[in-house]
C-alpha cells in the first residue's frame, strides 16, 4: 500500500507552511489551508487522523530557541498517529531524547555526517529513516565524503538497516511543481530500502505516478491543505 505522510512544519509550536525551502517566509498553516481553522498540532492532527505523520522541528533545524522547544507538541502527535520527526540530528547523541518521545527519527543530510547515520543503524537498527536534502540542485551537507550524487548516496545507503530514505527537493517544497519521475525510477531501482519523495505533490495523478515509478509513498502537505488531495487518503 502506497503510503502518504501528512507532513507538519513545526515552529515555535505552531504548524506553518512551507514553501520553497525558504524558512523565514514560513506563515501559521490556518492563513492558507482548507481543512484546518488552527495552526495546533494536535488540533490539525485530531481533525486529519493521518496514519503516519513526518515533523520537521524547525526550531532545531535552524538552532533556533530551546532544544525541547517543540517536544510537547511532538509527544502528543506521537501518541495519536506513526511519528518520524526530522530534529536536525548531527550526532547520535542528538537522538536520545528524540527516540523518547518518537519511534523514528529522521537524519537529513543537511545536518547528519555519513559516519553519523552509520552510528545511529547500528545503535537503532530499522528506527532511522536518511533523508537525502536537495536545495538549488545540489545536496545540502557539510559533510565532505558525502556524495554530490544522490544516486550515490543511496548506493552508502544500502549498506545501513534503516526503515526508509526520503529524497527531500526543498526547491519543491510547498511550491505544488510535481515530481521528477525519471529521477525517482533511478533512486527506487538502486535502493534497498522504502523511498519515499518530500516536496511537488500536487495531486493524485503524481500519487499514482509516483507508485507506478517505483516509490514506497509521499510526504504531503499543501495538496492536502488545498484540497488537491482528499484528508481520507492520509487516513
Amino acid at each position: 500500500m502506497f503510503r502518504i505522510l501528512f507532513v507538519l512544519d513545526v515552529f515555535n509550536r505552531t504548524v506553518v507552511h512551507a514553501r520553497g525551502g525558504d524558512r523565514k517566509e514560513y506563515k501559521p498553516i490556518h492563513f492558507s489551508s482548507r481543512i484546518c481553522e488552527s495552526s495546533d498540532a494536535i488540533r490539525i492532527v485530531d481533525t486529519v487522523k493521518p496514519r503516519e505523520v513526518y515533523i520537521a522541528d524547525l526550531n532545531l533545524l535552524q538552532g533556533i530557541g530551546k532544544r525541547e522547544k517543540n517536544f510537547e507538541v511532538i509527544q502528543g502527535v506521537a501518541e495519536r498517529a506513526k511519528t518520524m520527526v526530522d530534529a536536525g540530528i548531527k550526532s547520535i547523541s542528538d537522538t536520545e531524547d528524540i527516540f523518547e518521545i518518537v519511534p523514528t527519527v529522521v537524519l537529513g543530510t543537511e545536518t547528519a555526517s555519513l559516519d553519523t547515520i552509520g552510528q545511529v543503524a547500528v545503535a537503532y537498527p530499522g528506527r532511522a529513516v536518511v533523508s537525502i536534502d536537495k536545495k538549488h540542485g545540489k545536496i545540502l551537507s557539510s559533510d565532505p565524503s558525502m556524495p554530490d550524487d544522490p544516486l550515490e548516496i543511496v548506493r552508502k545507503l544500502n549498506e545501513f538497516e534503516l526503515q526508509d530514505i526520503i529524497v527531500l527537493d526543498l526547491d519543491r517544497v510547498g511550491t505544488a511543481s510535481g515530481v521528477d519521475s525519471q529521477f525517482l525510477s533511478k533512486i527506487a531501482s538502486i535502493s534497498e530500502h522504502n523511498v519515499l519523495l518530500g516536496g511537488g505533490v500536487r495531486n493524485l495523478e503524481d500519487i499514482e505516478t509516483l507508485e507506478e515509478t517505483g516509490l514506497a509513498g509521499a510526504l504531503v502537505a499543501t495538496a492536502l491543505h488545498n484540497g488537491s488531495i482528499p484528508i481520507e487518503k492520509v487516513q
